[in-house]
C-alpha cells in the first residue's frame, strides 16, 4: 500500500506541476509579456524547444508507396510465403483418410488466411501502430502514452511538447472509456500484468525467430531427402544457418531491393505451380470456398479433426512480421502488397496442392515437391532454399529489433546494439543474441530433424503472440479509439476466439515438442520481468530518496568544499530533484566541477525523438552555483550518439539554454517593472516549491544509501588528480551570475580543462526486511544478470579515460 501511495503522490505532484503551468500560460497578453514566453515546466525552469514538425508516415505520394509495397515483399513475407513447403504434410501426419478431408483442410486453410492475416492484421491491427512502428512494445508504448500505465513514474508534461507525441484520437467526451481509463491507472495490477502481455509477446516472437530459421531451411532443404537421405539434409541445413547467422554482422541496409524479387520469383513460381496443378488434377477443389466443408470436417473426424488444427494454422506462420516490421515501410504499402500479391499467391499454391493431393493422396508426406512439375524441380528447389533464406532473415532481424525496444524501455539486460543503417533506423544487429539465436537453431535442427517434428514446437509460438496482440488492440480500441462496445466485443471474441480454438489445438503438442517456445517464453519472460522489477525500484529508490535544494545551500556554506575547474556529467535515472549520489559524492570527497550537470538518459515511448527536441534542461536554484540539469530524451528506435558527438550536443545546447533563460530573465525583469501587481507566476512558482520541498521531506526516510567505500577512495583519487591544477583558496561559491555571454565564457573555459562523467556503480541489495521471493531475485537472479551482462558505460558509450565510478549501495 505504502509503494501504491508513494506513486499516486509523485503523479499528484507531476499534475499540480502540470495545472499550475497551464495557469501560468494563462495570464492576460501584454505586449512583451512573460506569461506568453513562459513553457510548459515540469521542473521550475526548464528548456522545451521543439520544433512541432508534423510528421505523418501516411502522408506520402502513390510512387513512394508503390516502391515501399514492393520492398515489403522481400522483408515481411518470406515466413507466410514459405509456409507451403509444410503445412499439408504437418497437418495428415497419418496419411489421408478420406479425400473429402482434403476440401475441409483447404476450405479451413483459406478462411484462416483471409481472417487473420487479412482482415484482422492488414485491415484493422496494422491502424494500431505508433507513429507507423508495430510490435508488442510499440502496442505497451501507445497505451502508456494515453495512459499512466508505466511501472516508471517519470513522466513530464514537457514530454506532450514533442512532435511524435501527440496523436489524433476520437472525441475525449465518452465517459465509458474515461471511466475505464481510471480504473486502470488506479489499479497496480493492470500495470503489472499490461507489462507482462508485452514481455511475453517479446518472448514469443523471440522464440518464432529461434524456431522459423529452423523449420524454413529444413522444409526447403528436404527436397533433396530422397536422393541424399535425412542426416544429410540435417548436415546441409545446419551448415546454411551457420552462414546465415555468421553474415548478419554486415547488416541487412539493401535488405528490401535485395530480397524483393527473390520473393516475387518465389510467390511466381508457387502461384503458377498451383494453378498448373488446379487444372490438370482436380478444379473442383474450388468448392472449398464453401464454408459447408469445414462443417463436415470436423463432423467426420471429431477430436482428429480439432488436433488436426495445429497443421491448418502453421499457413498463417509469419502475420505477426507484418505489425512487427511495419516500422520499415507504411500501413498502404503493407495493404496493397498482402491483397495483391501474397495473398493470391499462397492461395492459388494450396488449392493447387490440394488439387493434387485429390489424385495422389498417398503423396502427402512430401506435398509440395512431388506436386512440381518436373523441368521446374530443381529452378523451384533453389529459390525455394533461397526464399528459406530470407524467411529466417525477416525473423531475425524482427527480433533483433524488439529486443531493441525492450531494451529502451528498460525490460531487458544490458546488450551491445549495432545499428546497421543509416537510412533505416528499425534495422540493427546484436552481437550476444545473434550467436544465441545460431546455438539455439542448430540444437532444434539437430534434436528434432524432420519438419513434423518442428512443427509441433513452431506454431504455439506465434499464436500466443497474436493472443497477446488481440488482447492490447482490444484495450486500445476501447480506450484511445473509443468505439462501441459492440465493435469492440465483435472484434475480441471473434480473433480471440479464432485464436484460443488454434492455441487449444497447439497444447495437444506439448509433449512432442510444444514445450520447447513455451519453456523458452517463460525463460525469457522471467528475465526481462525481474530486470524491469529491479529496473523500476531502483528508480523508485532514488526518487524517494532525491535531495531538498536547501542540501545546495548546506554545501555553498561549507568551507572545505571546493570547486575545481571543468565540467562534471553526473549521471542518474532520476529525472527530477537531485539525486542521491550527489551528497554521497560530496561525502566521499569534497570537491565539485566548476559547471555541474546532472544528465538523465530518459526512454520516452515513442518511436523516436527529433534532434532538437532531445535535450531538456533546467538551472538547479541558485544560479550562482551554476549546477544543471540535463534530461536527454529518446525513443525506442532511436540511436545514441557517439560519445564526442553526443558531448558536443550535450554543451552547444547548454549554452542555448543560458541565452534563452536570461533572455526570459530580461523580459520578467521588464515585465515586473511595467505591471508590478501580477507577479502570478512567482506566487505558483513558490506554492510549487513548497509542495516540492514538503514533498521531499516526506521522503528522506526512505531506505538508506550505504557507501562503497573502495569505489569512493579510487574516485577521490581520480578528482584530486584532475583538479590538481584549482588552487586552495578556491570556495564552492563561483564567480557572480552576469550576462549570456559571460556565463557562456565561464562554460567554455571549463570545457578547456575537460569533461568528465560521474556514473553510480549501484550495488543493488534486498533490504534486510524484505520476503525471502525479494532476496531471491534481487540478490541472486538480478545479480546473476547484471554481473554477466554489459555494464552501463559500455552501453552509454561514455568514454573509459574520463569516467568516474561513484560507489553505492541501493537496499530496495
Amino acid at each position: 500500500m505504502s509503494r501504491e501511495a508513494d506513486r499516486t503522490r509523485i503523479e499528484e505532484d507531476m499534475d499540480t506541476g502540470k495545472e499550475t503551468s497551464e495557469k501560468n500560460l494563462k495570464l492576460k497578453d501584454r505586449k512583451v509579456s512573460w506569461a506568453k514566453l513562459r513553457r510548459v515546466d515540469s521542473l521550475n525552469l526548464e528548456a522545451g524547444r521543439v520544433s512541432m514538425v508534423a510528421h505523418n508516415p501516411y502522408k506520402m505520394g502513390w510512387r513512394m508507396t508503390l516502391s515501399l509495397a514492393f520492398q515489403s515483399i522481400g522483408v515481411v513475407y518470406g515466413d507466410i510465403g514459405t509456409s507451403p513447403l509444410y503445412v499439408f504434410a504437418s497437418t495428415f501426419p497419418n496419411q489421408i483418410k478420406n479425400n473429402d478431408d482434403i476440401l475441409g483442410v483447404l476450405s479451413l486453410i483459406i478462411y484462416t488466411i483471409v481472417l487473420i492475416p487479412m482482415l484482422k492484421y492488414v485491415f484493422i491491427v496494422l491502424w494500431a501502430n505508433d507513429n507507423g512502428n508495430g510490435g508488442a512494445f510499440a502496442l505497451y508504448s501507445l497505451i502508456c502514452r494515453h495512459m499512466k500505465m508505466s511501472l516508471i513514474p517519470n513522466q513530464q508534461p514537457e514530454d506532450r511538447e514533442l512532435s511524435n507525441y501527440k496523436l489524433e484520437t476520437p472525441s475525449s467526451q465518452v465517459k465509458r472509456a474515461h471511466k475505464l481509463k481510471q480504473k486502470l491507472e488506479n489499479s497496480h495490477f493492470a500495470r503489472i500484468v499490461l507489462v507482462l502481455l508485452a514481455i511475453m509477446g517479446t518472448s514469443m516472437v523471440i522464440g518464432d525467430g529461434i524456431l522459423t530459421p529452423s523449420i524454413s531451411v529444413l522444409s526447403a532443404v528436404s527436397g533433396i531427402s530422397t536422393s541424399l537421405g535425412e542426416d544429410a539434409v540435417v548436415g546441409i541445413t545446419i551448415a546454411i544457418l551457420i552462414v546465415l547467422f555468421s553474415i548478419q554482422r554486415f547488416g541487412t541496409d539493401k535488405v528490401g531491393f535485395s530480397f524483393a524479387p527473390i520473393i516475387l520469383v518465389w510467390f511466381s513460381f508457387i502461384s503458377g505451380i498451383g494453378l498448373y496443378n488446379l487444372f490438370k488434377y482436380d478444379i473442383g477443389v474450388l468448392r472449398a470456398f464453401n464454408p459447408k466443408y469445414i462443417y463436415d470436417y470436423f463432423k467426420r473426424n471429431g477430436k482428429q479433426g480439432w488436433i488436426s488444427l495445429g497443421g491448418v494454422f502453421l499457413c498463417i506462420t509469419g502475420s505477426e512480421a507484418m505489425f512487427a516490421d511495419l516500422g520499415h515501410f507504411n500501413v498502404r504499402a503493407i495493404q496493397i502488397s498482402f491483397s495483391c500479391i501474397t495473398c493470391p499467391a499462397i492461395l492459388a499454391a494450396y488449392i493447387g496442392q490440394a488439387a493434387f493431393l485429390r489424385k495422389f493422396p498417398g503423396k502427402v508426406a512430401n506435398t509440395f515437391y512431388d506436386s512440381i512439375p518436373h523441368r521446374l524441380y530443381w529452378p523451384t528447389f533453389v529459390v525455394a532454399v533461397a526464399a528459406a533464406i530470407i524467411a529466417s532473415q525477416a525473423m531475425i532481424s524482427g527480433a533483433f529489433s524488439i529486443i531493441s525496444q525492450a531494451l529502451s524501455l528498460g525490460c531487458f539486460p544490458r546488450v551491445k546494439v549495432v545499428h546497421t543503417s543509416i537510412k533505416h533506423q528499425g534495422q540493427v544487429y546484436i552481437p550476444e543474441i545473434n550467436y544465441m539465436f545460431m546455438i539455439a537453431c542448430i540444437v532444434v535442427c539437430a534434436a528434432f530433424k524432420t519438419t513434423e517434428k518442428i512443427s509441433h514446437a513452431y506454431g504455439i509460438a506465434v499464436i500466443g503472440d497474436m493472443l497477446i496482440t488481440t488482447t492490447l488492440v482490444t484495450l486500445i480500441m476501447l480506450v484511445i479509439w473509443k468505439k462501441s462496445l459492440w465493435r469492440v466485443a465483435l472484434f475480441f471474441l471473434t480473433f480471440g476466439f479464432v485464436e484460443f480454438l488454434y492455441f487449444s489445438s497447439q497444447l495437444t503438442k506439448f509433449t512432442g515438442g510444444g514445450y520447447l517456445p513455451l519453456a523458452l517464453a517463460l525463460f525469457l519472460t522471467t528475465v526481462m520481468g525481474i530486470w524491469h522489477y529491479v529496473h523500476k525500484e531502483r528508480y523508485m529508490f532514488e526518487l524517494k530518496n532525491k535531495v531538498s535544494s536547501a542540501y545546495l545551500n548546506e554545501v555553498a556554506n561549507n568551507t572545505d568544499i571546493r570547486r575545481v575547474p571543468g565540467i562534471g556529467l553526473l549521471y542518474s535515472e532520476l529525472v527530477q530533484g537531485i539525486p542521491p549520489i550527489f551528497p554521497h559524492l560530496i561525502s566521499s570527497i569534497p570537491s565539485i566541477h566548476s559547471v555541474v550537470v546532472f544528465v538523465s538518459i530518459k526512454a520516452i515511448p515513442v518511436s523516436g525523438v527529433a534532434s532538437e527536441e532531445r535535450f531538456l534542461f533546467r538551472q538547479v536554484e541558485p544560479r550562482e552555483y551554476r549546477i544543471f540539469r540535463c534530461v536527454v530524451r529518446h525513443g525506442y528506435n532511436d540511436v545514441l550518439e557517439d560519445p564526442a558527438e553526443f558531448e558536443s550536443q550535450l554543451i552547444q545546447n547548454l549554452k542555448a539554454f543560458i541565452q534563452e533563460e536570461n533572455y526570459l530573465l530580461e523580459v520578467e525583469e521588464t515585465a515586473t517593472e511595467q505591471a508590478p501587481a501580477v507577479p502570478v507566476a512567482s506566487t505558483n512558482e513558490s506554492e510549487m516549491a513548497g509542495k516540492e520541498g514538503k514533498g521531499r521531506s516526506t521522503t528522506s526516510s526512505s531506505p538508506r544509501i550505504v557507501p562503497n567505500q573502495a569505489a569512493s577512495a579510487a574516485l577521490f583519487d581520480s578528482i584530486q588528480s584532475l583538479g590538481a591544477s584549482a588552487t586552495k583558496s578556491s570556495t564552492f561559491l563561483a564567480p557572480p551570475i552576469q550576462g549570456a555571454e559571460e556565463e557562456i565564457k565561464i562554460v567554455d573555459k571549463a570545457l578547456e580543462k575537460g569533461v568528465v562523467y560521474m556514473l553510480a556503480e549501484a550495488e543493488v541489495v534486498a533490504h534486510p526486511n524484505s520476503s525471502i521471493l525479494n532476496k531471491i531475485v534481487v540478490n541472486y537472479a538480478y545479480s546473476f544478470l547484471r554481473k554477466n551482462f554489459r555494464q552501463g558505460q559500455n552501453l552509454l558509450a561514455i568514454p573509459r579515460n574520463r569516467l568516474l565510478k561513484v560507489g553505492m549501495t541501493y537496499e530496495i
